[in-house]
């Protein structure tokens, strides 16, 4: 753990803007899973704390999941709080054995093109979500994700809600304001500035916007937020009125079926939104690093076996908050520890203080992050890459906005199953050797005639296995069809190959940019 200080000076300040994103989804969520806000900054901070320190992760951050929402608040209604907290508790403890079992292998086996299509609808629905925030309807819980709202309305009319409403000009005014700092923020003669490009535009915009509504207070007092359009952190006397307040699992339920109903599938459904979100940021990743998927789901058991005993909801690995972490230039998974920390303090220590930051700021830095999830450059790039891919990339897009994440992926990967058999692609490598001649490891990679995404997993674990220091040839030679997701594994392992000394050579393999429409 110690080797990670070394990037502190990343990792602090990446740290601020994922509690600040992660703060009003903890909140937001546990109100619409129908748990107190306290439930939310439990799991939030056991997510930071403990599951970051277990996880082999480098930037992906937990808490609780905006795509279980629905599952949990249906088992909450159906077994009572406590009886739930059971459920969670071994819904942890099937995901360790999941881990422990190696089952974690599915990972491998989602398509880039439905990893980035919920990405991409992840981001849309980020957008969407907030503008009614930044206009100053905060009816809905800011960690609300499903397409149906509690309001009545879904994902697009309830753009329209907050006409519908007497208007709210001061969360206009600051989440407007703040956008806009935002976007300058984000130009490089600011990013380039020796003094500002060290300031965190999130951290500046819930400044910005705490000020300003003190200035409303003093010049036009009609304009000044309160009540629902101000974060509203739970507010503890103490050490000691914290832990009264957490609750624990009633074990006397051990004998209901219908628990054990719930805790299988709360980790089916959280261990699935993990490896995709794990999967995701390893793309992401500019250091191209690997998680070892097994690993994660342990220390999510971990996690969630914690957070049930404790009071929590359900966690999983969440693509909002890794998407902040990366982007604000973390390096390490001590980011995703000093947010939990830093979660922990904010209620502890300074709730006055956190409560003083109107929702419509938290909404424009939620808007920035989906707008990065969803750039106009990833449609245009899936478009060059061919129907094969464009179809799933935008089928997994529309089924995630009708429905939820999960329904959405599972849509977006039949379709794309459908492509890969439809080319019928068969997987295998031609020949593999390795040897060692004169203190040094040879290996020979010959690829086989038809190469397909069904040959990602075993060649991106093979390429895994392979010793630092050796000298490596993927030869493609003999290779007439080679999947774009194939590639994409060579090339990134081509990425860390100088890193782990390893000399490549590639023989006759396209380059990427072959597979994009001119």
């Amino acid at each position: 753990m110690f080797k990670y200080l070394k990037h502190f000076k990343q990792d602090f300040p990446a740290s601020i803007v994922v509690f600040l994103v992660a703060l009003p989804l903890c909140l937001g969520i546990a109100v619409a899973s129908g748990a107190s806000p306290f439930a939310g900054i439990i799991s939030g901070v056991i997510g930071g704390i403990v599951i970051g320190f277990l996880s082999k992760s480098h930037l992906s951050v937990s808490g609780p999941a905006a795509g279980l929402v629905t599952i949990v608040y249906t088992a909450i209604h159906d077994l009572g709080y406590e009886t739930f907290l059971l459920a969670v508790m071994l819904a942890g403890v099937i995901q360790l054995l999941l881990g422990l079992v190696r089952a974690g292998i599915i990972g491998h086996f989602f398509p880039s093109s439905v990893i980035k299509g919920m990405l991409a609808a992840i981001g849309l629905i980020l957008i969407m979500k907030q503008v009614q925030h930044m206009f100053g309807y905060d009816g809905d819980p800011m960690g609300e994700f499903s397409f149906f709202q509690p309001d009545g309305f879904n994902t697009f009319t309830g753009m329209i809600r907050p006409f519908q409403e007497p208007v709210v000009m001061g969360a206009i005014i600051v989440g407007f304001f703040c956008l806009a700092l935002m976007i300058l923020w984000a130009r490089p003669m600011i990013q380039n500035h020796k003094v500002l490009g060290r300031i965190p535009s999130a951290v500046l915009v819930v400044i910005v916007g705490a000020v300003i509504n003190s200035i409303f207070a003093a010049v036009n007092p009609e304009l000044v937020l309160g009540g629902s359009h101000l974060v509203n952190v739970p507010e503890f006397d103490g050490w000691t009125d914290f832990t009264d307040k957490i609750k624990t699992p009633n074990f006397a339920s051990l004998g209901n079926s219908q628990v054990y109903v719930v805790a299988i599938t709360l980790a089916l459904v959280a261990s699935l939104e993990t490896l995709l979100s794990i999967e995701a940021v390893d793309k992401m990743d500019p250091h191209k690093r690997r998680t070892s998927q097994n690993a994660e789901l342990r220390a999510q058991g971990i996690g969630n076996t914690l957070s049930g005993l404790i009071g929590g909801l359900p966690i999983t690995a969440v693509i909002v908050r890794s998407t902040a972490n990366l982007e604000s230039g973390a390096q390490s998974k001590l980011s995703a520890v000093y947010h939990g920390i830093l979660l922990l303090i904010a209620v502890l220590v300074f709730p006055y203080v956190i409560n003083l930051i109107p929702m419509a700021s938290l909404a424009a830095i939620l808007i920035m992050v989906g707008y990065k999830l969803t750039r106009p450059s990833l449609y245009k790039e899936q478009f060059r890459l061919g129907w094969d891919r464009f179809v799933p990339f935008i089928v997994t897009i529309t089924a995630i906005l009708m429905t939820d994440l999960l329904k959405g992926v599972v849509v977006g990967l039949v379709v794309g199953i459908f492509f890969i058999l439809r080319a019928n692609y068969k997987v295998t490598l031609q020949s593999d050797q390795e040897n060692e001649k004169d203190g040094k490891r040879d290996v020979h990679i010959k690829l086989s005639e038809h190469v397909s995404f069904l040959n990602k997993a075993k060649l991106q674990l093979r390429l895994d296995q392979i010793p630092n220091g050796s000298h490596v040839i993927i030869d493609g030679t003999h290779t007439k069809d080679i999947d774009y997701d194939a590639v994409e594994v060579i090339y990134n392992f081509s990425e860390v190959a100088e890193e782990r000394q390893i000399n490549l050579e590639l023989r006759d393999i396209p380059e990427i940019e072959s597979y994009y429409r001119k």
